[in-house]
Order: structure tokens, then sequence, then C-alpha cells
């Protein structure tokens, strides 16, 4: 028998953290508004009301890349109040830049793994709406287990969303839209808006991307899964 004490299995992230400079903008925007909208990770709970200074139906979006659309979305729901989390800080101080130069201040952003960010400082049933829009598909087969919407994932999400909240989800990669109607018909305590392994129209709240007008115009698909949670 060893005395080799066994090691730790190593987490497995859903995201590869890459380093990269960021543009004048987007320095310019974590410098002059990470400390008026940034939300600097710790164990405990949000407070939402002193966050945002109101009561207000809280969206939150987890991966959102350089913010454009989260921004857009703030702008066109003055009355929402909207969390951004993201791990690489170049789309956070884009975010922060693009928010400052629309003049929106209804957002706020973690700089943060979600998963941590979701067990330690998101209240329970405090969430109307969680959108996870084109996350990375990870296309490789044997990648397929780094992909973030996963049942004990929505396990950890569920909690968080009220009564008659809503999680969207939205991919350009077919496999993956697959995978994430298998994981939400099976998570417990949600419908599916569109009917049983039906796919959602594109709701009008959720900006069209250049990536995806161009995809389109390519032919290619982009499926919206909206799922309710239930009472209980």
């Amino acid at each position: 028998m060893s005395d080799t004490p066994e090691q730790p299995r190593r987490k497995i992230k859903s995201f590869v953290l890459r380093k990269g400079r960021m543009t004048t903008g987007q320095q310019r925007g974590w410098d002059e508004c990470w400390d008026k909208w940034g939300l600097p990770y710790k164990e405990e709970r949000l407070d939402l009301h002193s966050t945002f200074g109101r009561e207000a139906p809280t969206v939150l979006e987890i991966g959102y890349g350089m913010g454009l659309s989260l921004v857009a979305m703030a702008k066109s729901a003055p009355e929402t109040n909207f969390i951004g989390i993201e791990v690489h800080r170049p789309g956070v101080g884009s975010l922060l830049n693009e928010a400052h130069n629309a003049e929106v201040s209804n957002i706020r952003t973690y700089n943060h793994d979600a998963v941590e960010v979701l067990r330690h400082c998101i209240a329970d049933n405090c969430l109307s709406r969680v959108q996870i829009f084109f996350p990375d598909p990870w296309h490789k087969k044997r990648h397929n287990k780094r992909r973030l919407v996963q049942s004990h994932f929505i396990e950890t999400l569920r909690p968080k969303i009220a009564t008659g909240g809503i999680i969207h989800l939205a991919t350009d990669w077919e496999n993956y839209a697959e995978q994430m109607m298998e994981v939400m018909s099976g998570a417990k305590g949600f419908t599916n808006q569109a009917g049983e392994y039906a796919y959602s129209k594109r709701p009008d709240y959720r900006p069209l991307t250049k990536f995806e007008q161009r995809g389109q115009r390519l032919g290619h698909g982009v499926w919206d899964l909206l799922f309710e949670k239930a009472e209980g």
C-alpha cells in the first residue's frame, strides 16, 4: 500500500483564461469605471438594493464577451438591473467603456469565475432571468465535458432564480443546442416555454450580434432555449 497521499482531482473549467493586452478604450473603461460599476469578488451575499440603489428585476448574464449586447439590453430596459460575469479582463474593460459611452448606469459586473460567484455572492430567488449566450462550444468531442451547460451547473443556478424566472440559452452550434435541450428538459423544476423539446424564437430583447448576422447570411443556424422556473 502506498503512503503517497492521494492528489485531489483538478477541477474542470469551462473556460481558458487567455491573457491579452487591453485596447486603449478597454483600459480606460477599467480605470475610470471599475470603482463605480465593478463588483469585487467576496465570499458574501451581494446586497442588490445597496448595489443598485433600488428594488428592481435583476438579470444575470454569464460570459458576456466584449459586453456589447449586454449594454444594449441594459440601455433598452432601464427599469431592470443587469449583472454580468466575465473572466476575461479585456472583456470587462470593454463592457465598462461601452456602458460609460452609452450613459448606462443599471449594469454591474464581476471579473471572476461564474461558479464561485453563484455559490457565494448571489442570493436565492433573486434573479428574474439568467442568460448564457454563445458559450464556448468546446466542439471537439473529448472536450465536451468542459461545456458550461451541464446538469450540475443548472442545479447550481436553479435556486438563484425566482419562481417564474427564466433561463435563456443561445448557441450557434447544433450539437451544443441538442445537449442544452437534453440538459434543460431533464432539469428539475423547469418548463420549456416553447413546448416539449422545442426551440424558441429569438426574443426581441436579445440583440443580434455582428457575428450572428454574418452567420445568418452564410446560412448558419442559431438556437434559443427559454425555460421557466416552476413554483416550488
